[in-house]
């Protein structure tokens, strides 16, 4: 016999999760409007406004870097941690779940940083601050030329590897989604919006373009989403309960 914990019902809500074409229609019409913001030129318009030809006057700004870069992935190393061991201790809404929906959830965040690293390594992006335009010495290169590499080696600056510290958590939208749609959609805003704030963080540093934020948050939506129609087809397959 198997046993499952029950959600609180206090986290219930009334509000039928997205279907499977719902998400798809979603995930779909980002990845559009993140191909428009490219096509019309937002990302060097968007750079322009915090650096020039000098630079990017907040890059070493105590704030930016100390606490918003140094201090914000300390936090989200932390939170992660915290969901590791919510595996096998859980903790607040976390004791709501099932351990395989709880591994999940930790699992997706590891993921997320691992591939967003990962793509990041063989890319052949430079970073703003290191273009001619802004100060530095490369020249620009379309991060969607991943075959090419530049004279100067990979710029290795796509997708946004600072903000995937905020984006890495939208997993838990699909973990609670079934079992506490208002818990999950305030979870999705929150990782959403940390995601968005620590992009924006590097986008005024001069450390990525708007679009390498936009993508990284797209690459883990999609990681979480795959993972969790991964592991929808683990209990018919080993005949337990979710």
């Amino acid at each position: 016999m198997t046993f499952q914990a029950l959600p609180n019902p206090s986290l219930r809500s009334e509000h039928r999760p997205c279907t499977g074409l719902c998400l798809a229609a979603i995930t779909a019409a980002m990845a559009l409007l993140f191909l428009a913001w490219e096509a019309a030129g937002g990302d060097l318009r968007l750079a322009a406004s915090a650096g020039s030809g000098s630079g990017f006057v907040l890059r070493d700004h105590w704030f930016m870097s100390a606490v918003m870069h140094q201090g914000a992935r300390l936090l989200a190393w932390s939170l992660a941690l915290v969901l590791i061991t919510s595996v096998w201790w859980p903790v607040g809404p976390m004791r709501c779940l099932s351990k395989g929906r709880r591994v999940q959830l930790a699992g997706g965040v590891l993921l997320s940083v691992l591939v967003v690293s990962l793509l990041k390594s063989v890319n052949p992006a430079p970073c703003p601050w290191d273009l001619s335009e802004f100060g530095g010495q490369a020249q620009a290169v379309s991060h969607w030329q991943w075959w090419f590499t530049p004279p100067g080696g990979r710029g290795r600056c796509f997708p946004a590897g600072h903000a995937s510290a905020g984006f890495a958590f939208v997993g838990g939208y699909f973990v609670f989604r079934h079992s506490a749609p208002a818990l999950a959609r305030r979870w999705l805003l929150v990782s959403l919006a940390a995601g968005l704030l620590l992009g924006l963080t590097q986008q005024w540093r001069g450390a990525h373009f708007m679009s390498h934020t936009l993508w990284s948050g797209w690459v883990c939506w999609c990681l979480a989403w795959a993972l969790d129609a991964l592991r929808a087809g683990w209990p018919a397959q080993r005949g337990v309960q979710a």
